[in-house]
């Protein structure tokens, strides 16, 4: 990160572990703010013992999960077991414009970091927490993941086959996307707010209730109509087909999406008119609804031996929605993705080399920002005992001694 970064000069102590409010950080990190990220080897993040792993190096420094979650952070190892952490804990919170957590409610509270504990000595601090469920109501203390806030906000009722049990959304993803979003859009509100009155905040995210928020229509649709959610599979209301259909290979597929009537004639050329796909019935949207099983299993049968990436570009050039199902394999080496850019490679100090997502959106007339690999463990601990509270050389040895950094 440089000066010129849209968040440079932005001090923020971070005390979110895991997926969601790491996230968070690690967005304002990659746009400049300088995050200190506090754990220690008592109590690391969980995310550090998350595989996947880099073989044959030291388990709190292998995993691809939080090298991925907690890029351009800093690594301040303070043991918030030991007594004397929590005064030096509150001298770091007096000198960050942010806070950050995802602790359940009472934890920060213990330490003295509550938000009217740091506001007093700094009252223009920008308090963003994460709790669950919310600081209040009956299930304030619950405690969970991603999986358990997808069950619990609906999105798990709604994934699956309409004849089988719920099958979730094979990743922890209130962790990745709404609840994450929702933090960064908080804080950066909170940071305008405070440029026009230069009064600090405390701010909020429930992550229950930012997830929810994916289920918008659908909930409105059951609190005004009645009707109950329903496990669709990869169908939906307004296209047919709509669905993964097989291609040439092994668990090879292409994802097809038909919404017009001028869409279903363009795909249907592009296979060649088959004579069942010229049947009336099928001309249009209404008639393919209604005979959707049978339409679905005559297109597996068409795709079948046609190669994912080759069916995906022949029905794009005729405007028809389709992807191939990427693996992983197919990312990595995506062409699209490359002559774009979008991967970075940066040297981690245990991993090496290892390959970073890149930002996901650009601004115009900037270079895309270069990242710095995740910390190791209280890599950066001596620097903010120095440079931040002004802590002497001998001072920090006998803190580490007496496994205060630790």
């Amino acid at each position: 990160m440089t000066a010129t970064s849209p968040l440079a000069g932005l001090r923020i102590l971070d005390y979110c572990w895991v997926g969601a409010g790491a996230f968070v950080t690690k967005m304002l990190a990659d746009h400049g703010a300088e995050v200190i990220k506090v754990e220690s080897r008592a109590r690391p993040d969980n995310l550090r013992v998350a595989p996947p792993f880099k073989p044959n190096v030291d388990l709190l420094e292998a995993s691809g999960y939080f090298a991925s979650r907690n890029s351009n952070k800093k690594s301040f190892a303070l043991n918030m077991s030991h007594p004397q952490a929590r005064g030096i804990a509150q001298r770091l919170a007096a000198r960050c414009s942010v806070v950050t957590s995802n602790f359940r409610p009472g934890v920060m509270e213990r330490w003295g970091l509550s938000y009217d504990d740091i506001r007093r000595e700094n009252p223009s601090v920008i308090y963003l927490t994460m709790p669950m469920q919310g600081l209040t109501g009956p299930n304030k203390e619950y405690v969970g993941f991603g999986s358990t806030i997808a069950a619990l906000s609906g999105l798990v009722e709604r994934s699956g086959l309409p004849d089988r049990a719920p099958v979730g959304t094979g990743t922890h993803y209130p962790d990745h996307v709404p609840n994450p979003g929702h933090g960064v859009i908080a804080v950066l509100a909170a940071l305008y707010e405070r440029g026009r009155s230069g009064l600090g905040q405390s701010v909020e995210v429930a992550q229950l209730e930012s997830t929810v928020n994916v289920l918008g229509p659908e909930l409105i649709d059951a609190a005004t109509n009645g009707r109950p959610f329903v496990r669709r599979g990869n169908r939906i209301a307004d296209a047919a087909p709509h669905g993964v259909f097989p291609c040439r290979g092994d668990d090879a597929w292409c994802a097809i999406s038909i919404r017009t009537d001028e869409e279903w004639r363009s795909f249907v050329d592009v296979l060649g008119a088959p004579v069942w796909a010229t049947a009336p019935e099928l001309a249009t949207f209404s008639g393919r609804k209604a005979h959707e099983d049978r339409l679905e299993g005559l297109i597996a049968a068409e795709t079948g031996h046609r190669d994912r990436f080759e069916l995906m570009r022949e029905l794009q050039k005729w405007r028809v929605p389709a992807a191939a199902v990427s693996a992983a394999d197919d990312l990595v080496n995506d062409p699209h993705l490359r002559a774009r850019g979008y991967w970075q490679r940066s040297e981690h100090a245990a991993m090496g080399s290892i390959l970073m997502n890149g930002l996901p959106f650009r601004v115009a007339g900037r270079p895309r920002p270069a990242l710095r690999a995740a910390p190791l463990l209280g890599e950066h601990t001596w620097e903010i005992a120095a440079d931040v509270l002004g802590m002497d050389r001998a001072e920090y040895d006998r803190l580490v001694a007496e496994r205060v950094f630790y």
